[in-house]
């Protein structure tokens, strides 16, 4: 879907893209939410326009799964990084779109006021709409006319931006933008629609026509000629004559024009899957830039992800931080993780160690490779996932009837039933809200069935007695966040977590025994 035709006839939004249903689009509801694309988006939006923030939130939420088309829009982030000249261009380009783009968006989307109202918003236009008409053709006009004298670029991601933009210069829409409008009988007309000679007005997006304001003193010499009123001396009489006629030529011709001119051009516009498929070409442009522009800034060294071909999910990461998290804490600690031939990974350990931290960098980085853009990282290789599914609690969704069991088993099911081999999945603990008896079973099953498909899976758990288990079985890795003390390292080490230190998050927000008994006492 375009951004244009997403944003049908309401004002322009820059989150507009909504997550695919469970097991239709790489990201679902659910691990948009957790995996907190918001978050990331902030993090990397360097984009200049409106239609170019819009592009780059579309990406994160709907990421690419084909691994040809996300190499070449590596290569045209790389192409732009490196060729300064191309850097250059493409920066004017997107600043000028930038002046002009409120006009363009209030000529498609703005609330057109009556004749004495005032504008109080920017989505709302006085008058007659022609400055914003004029500005927003330059808008585009602008833009056409300077991808046009771009240099061919290497990139194949690049070149087909500039054919899209020079497809358009072919249809209708812009042939009516470039003008000239005819006004016919049978409706507007472009250049390209005109066959024959025909009785038609060329819109002029302005108020003063200089044709008709000819005619009309034309009319008022030849008033003059059978009732002197002193036109060529400028009588005061002439007053009597010009004042009545600029009351009424205001309104009508203004009116006019916007009616059966503006109005009509705008929802043609707001309309055009050619003219979408224009606008959507310069978000990508100005997402390139921002994908450049997030490298250039980053406090953290960045690296362009490998990406490899597999029968299922692969990944390699050395010193891994999380984007996020990592950007305002210079001291962040990053992480080295690999899954290779191996299916399942176990992560146990205390809660504020770092377990759902890294799995959150993990899967931020996986989609963030799959926008075409650098990840904080010392080195990074990975495949495309088909599906990134996140399971994390929620309890506020407890309205099915089901209990907290029940409709955390519904999730893990639908994740399941969508999860192919090349899909990474993280799930967030498993089976809770039952009998520990139940909550093994349960979870084993699970585990089991995820590993027979083949998929990456990442279990954050305090259940180290499940961990056992598939330890014996020999399936899987044990991972643990590191404590030294009762302070986490945020590393991950091999191995299996057995202590909760409940007792030091009960004393570190003053409700540990201790402080139960103080609380008593004092009452």
């Amino acid at each position: 879907m375009t951004i244009l035709s997403a944003w049908q006839n309401k004002w322009p939004k820059i989150r507009i893209s909504k997550p695919a249903s469970i097991g239709e689009g790489v990201l679902d509801a659910g691990a948009f939410k957790s995996i907190e694309v918001n978050k990331v988006f902030d993090t990397i939006n360097h984009a200049q326009t409106i239609i170019g923030q819009a592009v780059l939130y579309r990406s994160l939420v709907r990421p690419l799964d084909d691994l040809q088309r996300i190499k070449a829009k590596q290569e045209a982030v790389k192409e732009v990084q490196d060729n300064i000249a191309l850097k250059e261009s493409l920066e004017r380009i997107v600043q000028h779109a930038q002046q002009d783009e409120l006009r363009f968006h209030q000529l498609l989307f703005a609330k057109f006021l009556a004749s004495g109202g005032t504008a109080r918003t920017v989505e709302e236009v006085e008058g007659y709409g022609y400055r914003q008409y004029r500005r927003g053709m330059h808008f585009i006009l602008d833009f056409v006319a300077s991808v046009q004298n771009l240099a061919s670029p290497k990139s194949s991601y690049l070149k087909a931006i500039i054919e899209d933009v020079q497809a358009f210069t072919t249809t209708r829409t812009y042939a009516l933008m470039e003008g000239p409008v005819y006004i016919t009988e049978k409706g507007i007309q472009s250049r390209l629609d005109r066959k024959r000679l025909s009785p038609a007005i060329i819109f002029k997006p302005r108020i003063f026509k200089p044709l008709l304001i000819a005619m009309l003193l034309g009319a008022l010499l030849l008033v003059n000629v059978f009732v002197p009123i002193g036109i060529l001396s400028l009588s005061p009489m002439v007053a009597i004559f010009l004042i009545p006629m600029s009351l009424i030529y205001f309104p009508i011709i203004g009116g006019f024009d916007r009616d059966s001119c503006i109005k009509p051009l705008r929802d043609e516009y707001r309309n055009s899957a050619d003219l979408a498929k224009a606008l959507d070409a310069l978000g990508k442009l100005d997402e390139l830039l921002a994908l450049v522009q997030y490298a250039a800034e980053s406090a953290e060294p960045l690296v362009m992800p490998e990406l490899i071909e597999s029968k299922h999910h692969q990944v390699f990461l050395q010193n891994a931080k999380n984007p996020v998290l990592s950007k305002s804490d210079i001291a962040y600690v990053g992480n080295d993780f690999a899954l290779e031939t191996e299916k399942l990974v176990l992560i146990t350990g205390p809660n504020s160690g770092g377990k759902t931290a890294f799995c959150k960098t993990l899967t931020q980085i996986q989609l963030l490779a799959q926008i075409g853009s650098y990840v904080p990282a010392a080195a990074a290789k990975l495949t495309v996932a088909d599906r990134i599914f996140y399971q994390a609690p929620e309890i506020s969704q407890l309205d099915d009837g089901e209990g907290r069991f029940g409709t955390e088993l519904k999730r893990t099911k639908a994740i399941f039933l969508a999860s192919t081999a090349k899909s990474l999945v993280v799930l967030d603990e498993l089976s809770e809200g039952t009998t520990f008896e139940e909550k093994m079973e349960t979870s084993v099953n699970v585990l089991d069935g995820f590993y027979q498909k083949g998929n990456s899976t990442l279990l954050i758990t305090h259940n180290h007695q499940l961990v056992d288990y598939f330890m014996q079985r020999g399936q899987g890795i044990a991972l643990q966040v590191e404590f030294i003390g009762d302070a986490p390292t945020h590393k991950l080490i091999p191995g299996i977590s057995r202590v909760s230190h409940a007792h030091r998050v009960a004393k570190k927000i003053g409700f540990s025994k201790e402080d139960i008994a103080g609380y008593l006492a004092d009452n």
